[in-house]
């Protein structure tokens, strides 16, 4: 199944109380989340399937597209509050709907119970738009199935489903309503967005749903250009020039240093430039201010996991901002065989989206980078941490430390070529923090070597040298280590639960979660 699932915490659309029952009868359903203007609760009733499905939006912060989404409900003085909401994309094979329903179920009570508030009851979303000539109510008739195992699922668990809708093709079906006056065959309209009670009060709050996981996905995803071409030549030529160097211990801090200052210097050019408004067109101009050669550098010089554990320091205040901005036109500059390269960048802006507070993007970001290395420890363990609600101040307070001790240790004399602070060779992550160190495996010096297919150009790229056309073209693995590294603690262990511990494995993915 290739689809991820997102496990959310409580939104934040202030305290919301209400009923969604088909009576009208009050049974809440509402959702956790400061109150807005003043210290009271904002409190808003849900009386009804259609104010309900309203809310989805609002809850999960954008709107779903082709998901499975489960809202945990809690008991409050006999009304409901909601809690803790997962989502799946809809698997495309109808027989492995059951086990995804068993896996979300299972996954929001389990994150919940970490929370602890186990919940009494569950609101189940069907979302999917016609497709093939189909009508809004045959997607409702063809995810019916689904809506079942959802039901079985969380009823198995002790939560039943008190509410299940579909939505589709601007309408919405409910699967517990036997009522055909209160939820006609041909379903109920959906409001126009925007005009709801809720919508008002989340307007009020300063919320705001923020489109759906395409355009996310789109911020981060390669560019499909004219320059895909000569962006990957670029990543060629870069990594012929660095990879090795990595690999050099003699060299390896010195690319390290080469790859922290350039990057300082591009996110001051990014800094400089007036705000556009729009992402679309924030990105493209972003895209403008990035050369090929320059991100091609950057990417490959965040294959190795010292470096990328330096720069995820830019995670507070105004340069995380624009650590972000340079984190994701990287990840956007990933094509072609390059993808599995996305991951350094990808899993930096989830980090410094979650730092920020935006967990949203920083769910979405590191789900991606999962996506293009499936080994990629430190981006499993922060999508991990952060579906389970846990603060990033352990990450934060182990990088702050890191840099203190870097700075300390290093003086006020080191400087690079360009007048900048030099990071020393050889610093320990997380030293200063206080906590041992693992040892490295032996088995772990050799770094794991990427060999990726790629399509036949059928003469239409240029020539790339020699050491191309003989077919020898080094491509460095997704998170390249020293050869021969000494024992270190890096933003992988920081992530965790339980910091000072890690199991040992490969030099790409050492350990699971």
């Amino acid at each position: 199944m290739t689809n991820h699932d997102e496990a959310a915490g409580p939104s934040g659309i202030g305290d919301m109380h209400g009923s969604a029952h088909h009576s009208g009868e009050p049974t809440a359903y509402p959702g956790h989340g400061g109150s807005a203007g003043g210290p009271g609760e904002t409190q808003v009733t849900l009386r009804t399937p259609a104010e309900l499905a309203d809310a989805l939006p609002y809850l999960l912060g954008y709107r779903p597209e082709d998901s499975i989404v489960l809202v945990a409900l809690h008991d409050r003085d006999g009304r409901g509050r909601f809690g803790g909401r997962a989502r799946l994309g809809i698997p495309a094979q109808p027989g492995d709907w059951p086990s995804a329903a068993q896996q979300l179920a299972r996954g929001l009570v389990t994150g919940s119970e970490r929370r602890g508030a186990r919940p009494e009851n569950m609101v189940a979303y069907l979302v999917q738009e016609p497709s093939n000539g189909e009508t809004g109510r045959d997607v409702m008739e063809r995810l019916r199935p689904l809506a079942q195992s959802l039901r079985t699922a969380c009823g198995s668990l002790d939560a039943p489903v008190v509410e299940a809708l579909c939505l589709s093709d601007g309408r919405f079906w409910s699967y517990v309503c036997p009522s055909p006056g209160c939820c006609p065959s041909e379903g109920q309209p959906m409001g126009l967005p925007g005009t709801s009670v809720l919508a008002a009060a989340a307007t009020y709050a300063g919320l705001q749903v923020r489109g759906t996981l395409k355009e996310f996905r789109a911020r981060l995803s390669p560019r499909e250009t004219a320059s895909v071409l000569d962006q990957e030549v670029a990543l060629d030529a870069a990594s012929m020039a660095l990879v090795r160097r990595i690999l050099d211990d003699g060299t390896r801090d010195e690319v390290a240093a080469e790859t922290l200052a350039l990057a300082e210097r591009v996110m001051a050019r990014l800094a400089e430039v007036p705000t556009v408004s729009g992402a679309p067109a924030a990105d493209l101009r972003d895209d403008e201010l990035l050369g090929h050669d320059e991100a091609a550098t950057l990417i490959v010089g965040l294959q190795d996991r010292m470096t990328r554990d330096r720069a995820a320091e830019w995670m507070e205040g105004a340069e995380a901002a624009v650590a972000l901005r340079l984190w994701r036109a990287l990840a956007r500059r990933c094509v072609g065989s390059y993808g599995e390269h996305a991951a350094a960048p990808l899993t930096l802006a989830g980090w410094v989206a979650w730092s920020t507070g935006d967990e949203l993007e920083a769910r979405e970001a590191l789900a991606m980078a999962l996506a293009a290395d499936p080994d990629y420890l430190f981006a499993r363990l922060l999508h991990q941490a952060c579906n389970e609600g846990l603060s990033p101040e352990t990450v934060r307070r182990c990088l702050r430390a890191e840099r203190v001790g870097r700075d300390r240790k290093q003086g006020p004399t080191a400087t690079r070529r360009d007048g900048t602070a030099e990071p020393p060779g050889g610093a320990e992550p997380c030293a200063a923090a206080g906590e041992p160190a693992p040892q490295r495996p032996a088995h772990a010096a050799a770094p794991r070597r990427r060999r990726t297919a790629r399509p036949a150009s059928g003469g239409s790229r240029p020539p790339r040298g020699p050491a191309q056309a003989s077919g020898a073209r080094p491509r460095p693995p997704a998170d390249i280590p020293s050869a021969g590294e000494g024992p270190r603690r890096t933003t992988e262990e920081a992530s965790g639960r339980s910091p000072a511990r890690r199991r040992p494995g490969r030099s790409t993915g050492e350990g699971g979660t």
